[in-house]
């Protein structure tokens, strides 16, 4: 995005000590948007959060809950947001099965304080939530999901959030009559700073270093792969829209990669063997005992019809660009320069590809 309308812009994150929501609001800096983010503090050690110092760079930096409402209330008026990006929850399938109450409760009540605490704002301009490519009722099918598709969940994680997608469309309509909103569905995300348990990149990162093998539970679970950076400027395009013409591009968009990046797990474990080197290793656990859709991926012929959008970097780019990430984090780089420099690298990319 050349234009300059995201300067001094005043953006409100939730979710911003995440692994998503850090590189979201690393991109909007780089914008020169006014950023302030809310959420607990960063679900892992090291985080991505911590790594880049990302705190000290926002305007604000709150650390609290999305299921406390005064605190969130209060959070979001001190910030004043223009734009508001909602991605704080429970983003995790087995933590979903261990503990459902909690992930209903932030997934769907946190959705709700959000729209709630929003509807105090004076100056909002559009609201964009994330949520998943897990929304979709999934029947295992060869082609892909489509944002007409029907909404379901045969487990917590993607209940809870295809319930939170009701949410967003009660409030728009019930309280939100001109404001531009929208729902973001993005595919299995990949990048540097990700060290959530039980996910594929992050258990191999760390596997991979203890020079131990990388064991898979679901090698033939065929997802839709792509770097954290390659929604982004979709997300900020259609912010923009929003903002600009309101309710006329409402509803759910699909930000998925390209077709050939939709591949099974053990093909991108393979890749990532290759990667790394040193004599990483991959083995297959075919048992077990938790449910996981087989099959998701992802049509974006919204998003490139009506955005302009493409992804930019391929699965291959996209593995790269995380297994530098990670070494330089080991070899105790400067993560905010390593992070800048690869923005730089995806925005060259897609400056190239007309974006």
């Amino acid at each position: 995005m050349a234009d300059n309308w995201w300067q001094n812009r005043r953006v409100f994150v939730t979710g911003h000590t995440g692994f998503m929501g850090g590189w979201l609001c690393s991109y909007l800096l780089t914008k020169g948007a006014i950023v302030s983010g809310y959420a607990t503090t960063p679900p892992t050690k090291p985080s991505f959060f911590e790594a880049v110092s990302l705190g000290k760079r926002l305007f604000a930096s709150t650390i609290g809950d999305v299921r406390n409402l005064p605190a969130l209330s209060a959070a979001m008026s001190d910030a004043r947001p223009e734009v508001i990006f909602h991605l704080a929850a429970q983003p995790l399938v087995l933590t979903a099965y261990a503990d459902p109450i909690e992930t209903f409760e932030t997934n769907v009540m946190g959705t709700v304080n959000v729209m709630q605490a929003a509807r105090k704002l004076e100056g909002l301009m559009a609201m964009l939530l994330v949520t998943t490519d897990k929304v979709y009722q999934n029947n295992n099918w060869h082609w892909p999901y489509r944002e007409n598709d029907p909404l379901g969940g045969q487990e917590p994680y993607s209940a809870s959030k295809a319930a939170s997608e009701h949410v967003i469309t009660a409030y728009a309509n019930s309280y939100f009559p001109d404001l531009g909103i929208a729902a973001l569905r993005v595919g299995n995300i990949i990048g540097g700073g990700d060290w959530a348990a039980n996910r594929l990149l992050p258990d191999a990162i760390r596997s991979f270093a203890a020079g131990a093998p990388l064991i898979l539970r679901n090698p033939q679970s065929t997802r839709p792969w792509q770097h954290v950076l390659d929604p982004l400027p979709g997300y900020l395009t259609l912010a923009k829209r929003l903002a600009e013409e309101g309710t006329t591009c409402p509803g759910g968009w699909n930000f998925g990669p390209a077709a050939e990046d939709c591949q099974p797990v053990e093909n991108v474990a393979r890749q990532l063997v290759q990667a790394w080197g040193e004599e990483a290793e991959v083995r297959v656990e075919r048992k077990s005992g938790i449910f996981e859709e087989k099959l998701l991926s992802l049509e974006s012929a919204k998003s490139r019809a009506e955005l302009g959008w493409a992804p930019k970097w391929h699965l291959s780019d996209a593995i790269f660009a995380s297994v530098e990430w990670y070494k330089s984090h080991a070899e105790n780089a400067d993560m905010w320069a390593v992070t800048q420099a690869q923005i730089a690298r995806f925005e060259k990319k897609s400056a190239q590809h007309g974006q």
